[in-house]
């Protein structure tokens, strides 16, 4: 088997070519590690490629008797992760120079249910340092580059996940959501992004941007696949405080067909802005009316409160990461600066010089919000209108089952292009930011292409109703017949045989 044969696989077309013996676990690691090799150096989605630990771990793997009543739901799939989340014995930098030396001494859960159900990890991806970006810009170690064209951002701040998977170098990936960072890049690349229910996935392991939202999600070529990954990494956690006592997600949580046309369909007016790309809104009306034909009913309802939730994010996120990132002060663990004149110096010459420019701003941001006199003016205003768009979304699925949006009110953009404006910048997550503030779940579908970019379109649902959103987007694929990413066509000279 080479690329070409194995692109427009699924998990299931894997696993039934291992059984058939067409082709083994480490034939099929090697092939991804070969294709890292040819494109990484150009794409740069990977930060860490454990080339020896995934072809040992392939090699144990087909060493394993399995029957087909016990065959591990990933069996032989190489998975690649976002780098702030850990694996033991390997580096988790977090995309930061202050944790370039941190090799992690234990495994996230995330990670532990994937090798106990058979996945092989290829390494670890870039991305914007401690998860704050949009456009993978922000990374202590260079820029990832977009598959689709070397001179735009994959998205951020998963975008080395976003990036492999979409140039094939991996067919699975995780990533981390806080506002919009497994959706954002998924969308700029083609691929499908699920961002589950606030606490439907441990973040044991997951290194902390902001605890109330930072939550796993999952990157994939299809719908299909995206549904299997978060049914193994889904679940209760004990180590976790703040995920959900829901046991794993089954493909019986699923709807039938007939179930799938009976569901009202959302719209949200605020979401279709005079700021939006026209083609990004001609093509969603597009799909509006071809579920029309297909006999759904689409309603309008409104989130009054949309247009708050940028700035309440912008005062939330920072002022939890303010307080997350304080632990990084070059005493414990990670970079420490050098012969530092005192205490104080420590302190302030470790973190200026191990965090980038956007991290320092988001820290200070953070800690002006909560400090005395402020906190009340800012932190608390945040969290109130924090609980209105809540509520919007709560009064919303009482009208109908899903919401369509936009997941980025443009297309993919030029590196250099919004890093000059901070603001502009934080206005690619507008659309990503309420549901995450919201803690509900959401997804990113490949709707289509624009002069060979993709076009994502948003698909959320109230909380804990994956099972809507995956069925909908699932049945919504196959309907459009959108191709998966191919980049070998539009750069013939890469083509791997």
């Amino acid at each position: 088997m080479n690329i070409d044969t194995i692109k427009n696989f699924t998990i299931d077309d894997y696993q039934n070519a291992y059984k058939n013996k067409e082709i083994s676990p480490t034939e099929i690691t090697q092939l991804f590690l070969d294709r890292i090799r040819l494109l990484d150096p150009s794409l740069r989605a990977f930060l860490t490629v454990d080339d020896k630990g995934a072809m040992q771990r392939a090699q144990e793997l087909e060493e394993k008797k399995f029957g087909e009543a016990d065959f591990p739901p990933l069996y032989g799939i190489p998975i690649a992760i976002k780098d702030n989340i850990c694996i033991q014995g390997l580096p988790t930098t977090c995309g930061s120079r202050i944790l370039s030396n941190y090799h992690s001494p234990f495994n996230a859960t995330a990670v532990e249910k994937i090798i106990k159900a058979g996945g092989i990890f290829l390494g670890k991806t870039n991305m914007d340092e401690f998860a704050m970006g949009s456009s993978t810009e922000n990374s202590g170690f260079g820029p990832t580059r977009n598959p689709f064209d070397p001179k735009r951002v994959p998205g951020g701040s998963s975008g080395g996940s976003a990036a492999s998977v979409a140039a094939l170098e991996a067919p699975l990936a995780l990533g981390s959501d806080t506002g919009g960072s497994v959706r954002q890049p998924a969308a700029f690349c083609g691929i499908v992004g699920l961002r589950p229910t606030y606490g439907r996935i441990s973040r044991y392991g997951l290194i902390s941007f902001a605890s109330s939202l930072d939550q796993i999600g999952t990157l994939t070529r299809n719908v299909q696949d995206s549904l299997a990954l978060f049914s193994v990494i889904s679940g209760q956690d004990n180590r976790d405080s703040t995920c959900a006592p829901y046991p794993p997600f089954s493909s019986s949580d699923c709807l039938h067909e007939d179930e799938i046309k009976k569901m009202k369909v959302g719209v949200a007016k605020e979401y279709f802005t005079t700021g939006v790309d026209p083609v990004i809104t001609q093509r969603i009306q597009e799909i509006l009316n071809i579920l029309t034909k297909e006999g759904f009913e689409v309603v309008e309802v409104s989130l009054p409160h949309t247009d708050y939730a940028l700035e309440a994010y912008y005062i939330v996120a920072p002022a939890e990461a303010c307080s997350n990132l304080a632990r990084y002060d070059g005493v414990a663990y990670g970079y420490r600066c050098n012969q530092p004149l005192n205490l104080q110096d420590l302190y302030t010459r470790t973190r200026t010089t191990g965090f980038g420019k956007e991290v320092l701003r988001r820290i200070i941001l953070g800690t002006y919000c909560l400090s005395s006199g402020y906190y009340d003016e800012f932190y608390l205003k945040g969290m109130q209108v924090r609980t209105l768009v809540k509520k919007d979304f709560e009064e919303s699925f009482e009208k109908c089952d899903i919401l369509l949006a936009p997941v980025t009110p443009s297309l993919p953009f030029k590196f250099g292009e919004k890093s000059h404006d901070p603001y502009q910048m934080y206005l690619a997550d507008v659309f990503t930011i309420p549901s995450a503030m919201a803690g509900i779940p959401a997804l990113s579908l490949n709707c289509g292409y624009h002069q060979h970019l993709p076009i994502g379109l948003q698909i959320l649902g109230a909380p804990f109703q994956e099972g809507k959103i995956l069925s909908f987007a699932s049945f919504l694929e196959k309907i459009l017949l959108v191709p998966p990413p191919d980049i070998d066509s539009l750069h013939p000279k890469k083509e791997v045989h």
